[in-house]
């Protein structure tokens, strides 16, 4: 245990808050991925990766390792959704890697072995993985490899197991790290640009053209000369299947009955904050009587003005007017207010902090003693250096620096620095012991108020859903599991069904969130079928009817055909205007005669660019034929998506604003691109079946 709060001490506490934020990803609730176990077939797998499949319960020990590892670094256990889909995206990213992206690696010819890894490890060219871990930090602040061994020698005697977890961990992520950089590698190396490459690309970049050009516009009336065969619509489905791939996905309707407050339910709210309303104001222990009669509690937040708008607006207006202590009944919907005026001084946004963490049974004592050397005026950095458990925090250089804190970025337990004087020493206990802690400066204080905010909000009684729950049973009744009755359903109670098409991922329906059960019901349903009631949150009452089944994989070409149709009549009247306006100028010298003979005007672009992405509002067509043009010369007709032009380049203009520092960026920014690329081109076609959508 000693070593476990030794990584968590190391860590430091100006750092602690971002380390804790960012491994909020390695938390899970074991309870809530049980109950989805029971939910779901047990002949499901969360997907397989290049032949391997993934079991379910594999996962979830995947899953429990990872916030073995979250605890061994932060001892926090915090749980939310957020933090929950972080580390199931942990966990899967990790048997991607295992499964796929090291053995393309090895099959490359790439390799990391055993001597490697003790140079990654405890050798002279540590991974920054460990180099940057704040636990193998020696005295001096720097990477110690004696704090490595010291770790790996405390392993075997940690009977918990935490610490093999985090070791496992953190060697499995170097190696795997260090197949990424050397993949990596080939992709920097395979964008590499040489020297005539750089010379044409900014000569490319550099060059405008003064063109003039004749548009005529692609008739938008159908032109009956054209005709799609289907032989032709299927020619090109095949050609272009990969373009149609898609994820399994069901096209449904539903109607939802929502359950809300009854005028009874708000009358009998507003006579219960009527009865708390009249205590509220002589109320002494307001903690408490919060806790009882109002949905918010209390807390020590010090507002400033237009803060509380963000809870009701007539809140704040009361606050900050000046108009009483105890303001009246403030109602906004089913909710009814009232705020009580605590305290008023001037505070400050942000305030600069240092600190001294001491540990062990005489803290508070030593504490104390060492405020009183600092009053005296004696030196904070070398008590610091002396006793500090906490020897990382240094912001801006300096030892014992935690930094700007605000009330929303701040250590817990720190709360009182927020109106603490400067430069004078407080003893502060947190979770992480005693501290005796000095604010060394503040930005400009703002008059800021502490409030209390009785809250009340309507909630619909037994009676009220158990009425709305009737209205969804006669819908449910009329509809009788088939699609027309669930059409007549709708017609005759005059409801309105919502139309959604849904992936395995759907989770929200409108404006209604954790509705994951109603997908699932349309995922184990077939076309046509109509689902009974379904209850999401104890306040909405769902019926559902699948309309159609997408199936993973391509789309049919039925579903399609219309869009390839469209298509290919463009193409054919693309081209069917370009001829007719080659006969049109056949013979024709300037620009200006073309557009006599086509009816059109001439426009001038003076400064066209012809560097990718230059011209946006320019037909991309346009652009490539003026890119290769000869000078001089009457050029077309081309065609463009919906237009076909006729063009002169009447000149060219060399720039210098793109430099060889632009060259080099736009190549490390290819490079950097490709290996983004590296997953994804390795999960195609299939290698990658994520299913994970299925049970969380």
């Amino acid at each position: 245990m000693a070593v476990l709060e030794k990584i968590r001490v190391k860590f430091g506490l100006a750092i602690s808050i971002i380390i804790a934020l960012a491994l909020l990803s390695f938390i899970i609730d074991p309870g809530t991925l049980e109950s989805a176990l029971h939910s779901m077939s047990s002949k499901y797998d969360v997907g397989s990766i290049a032949g391997k499949s993934i079991a379910y319960t594999d996962f979830l020990e995947d899953i429990e390792r990872y916030k073995v590892i979250n605890e061994v670094v932060t001892g926090s256990s915090v749980q939310n959704e957020q933090s929950q889909q972080q580390v199931r995206d942990a966990a899967w990213q990790e048997l991607v890697d295992r499964y796929m992206f090291v053995k393309n690696a090895k099959a490359a010819g790439i390799a990391v072995g055993e001597a490697e890894m003790v140079d990654l490890t405890t050798g002279d060219n540590p991974s920054p993985v460990i180099a940057g871990n704040y636990a193998f930090l020696g005295d001096n602040g720097s990477f110690s490899p004696d704090k490595v061994v010291e770790f790996v020698q405390a392993v075997p005697g940690d009977e918990s197991g935490r610490l093999r977890t985090y070791w496992n961990y953190l060697q499995n992520t170097v190696y795997t790290q260090q197949f990424y950089a050397k993949y990596g590698a080939l992709f920097t190396a395979a964008t590499y640009q040489n020297a005539l490459e750089k010379e044409l690309n900014i000569a490319g970049n550099n060059t405008t053209a003064n063109v003039d050009y004749v548009q005529v516009m692609h008739p938008f009336a159908q032109d009956s000369t054209i005709a799609v065969s289907a032989s032709e619509i299927k020619k090109y489905y095949k050609e272009h299947q990969d373009f149609y791939e898609q994820k399994a996905g069901r096209d449904i309707e539903y109607v939802v009955f929502e359950v809300k407050p009854s005028a009874e339910d708000i009358s009998f709210t507003n006579d219960q904050f009527a009865e708390a309303y009249s205590q509220f104001a002589d109320a002494d222990n307001l903690k408490s009587f919060l806790l009882k009669n109002s949905d918010r509690q209390l807390d020590n937040h010090w507002y400033k003005a237009g803060e509380l708008n963000s809870i009701n607006s007539e809140i704040n207006n009361f606050v900050f007017e000046g108009k009483g202590s105890v303001s009246p009944v403030i109602s906004s919907g089913d909710t009814f207010y009232a705020v009580r005026v605590l305290d008023t001084k001037p505070v400050s946004d942000s305030v600069y902090v240092k600190h001294i963490l001491l540990q062990g049974a005489d803290a508070k004592t030593k504490a104390d003693s060492l405020a009183g050397v600092i009053r005296k005026g004696g030196s904070f950095s070398s008590l610091v250096a002396e006793f500090s458990a906490d020897q990382n925090s240094a912001a801006d250089g300096e030892l014992g620096n935690i930094g700007w804190m605000t009330q929303t970025y701040i250590i817990p337990g720190f709360e009182s620095v927020i109106t603490a004087p400067v430069g004078q020493p407080q003893v502060i206990r947190t979770q992480y012991g005693t501290h005796v802690v000095v604010v060394t400066k503040k930005t400009a204080p703002v008059v800021k108020k502490q409030v209390a905010i009785l809250e009340k909000t309507a909630v619909a009684g037994k009676e009220t859903t158990n009425n709305v729950y009737a209205q969804a049973n006669r819908f449910s009744t009329i509809a009788g599991h088939s699609s027309a009755g669930y059409d007549a359903a709708v017609d005759s109670l005059g409801v309105y069904s919502h139309k959604q098409s849904i992936t395995e991922a759907t989770s929200s329906y409108g404006s209604i969130d954790q509705a994951k059960e109603l997908t699932r019901w349309a995922f184990d349903s077939k076309a046509g079928k109509v689902s009974n009631i379904i209850t999401v949150n104890n306040k909405y009452f769902f019926v559902a009817k699948v309309n159609d089944v997408h199936k993973e994989g391509f789309k049919p070409l039925n579903e399609v055909s219309e869009g390839i149709r469209s298509q290919l009549y463009s193409e054919k009247l693309a081209k069917k205007c370009k001829e007719e306006i080659a006969a049109k100028i056949a013979g024709l010298n300037t620009i200006q005669e073309v557009a006599d003979a086509l009816g059109e005007s001439v426009t001038s672009e003076a400064s066209l660019s012809l560097a990718p992405m230059g011209s946006r509002s320019v037909d991309p067509a346009l652009i490539g034929a003026v890119s290769v043009a000869e000078d001089g010369k009457l050029c077309g007709p081309v065609a463009g998506s919906f237009s076909t032009y006729v063009f002169v380049v009447n000149s060219r203009e060399k720039g210098s604003f793109y430099t060889e520092d632009d060259a080099d960026m736009f190549a490390q920014r290819a490079a950097q691109y490709a290996s983004q690329l590296i997953i994804p081109s390795m999960s195609a076609n299939g290698v990658v079946k994520d299913n994970r959508a299925r049970f969380f």
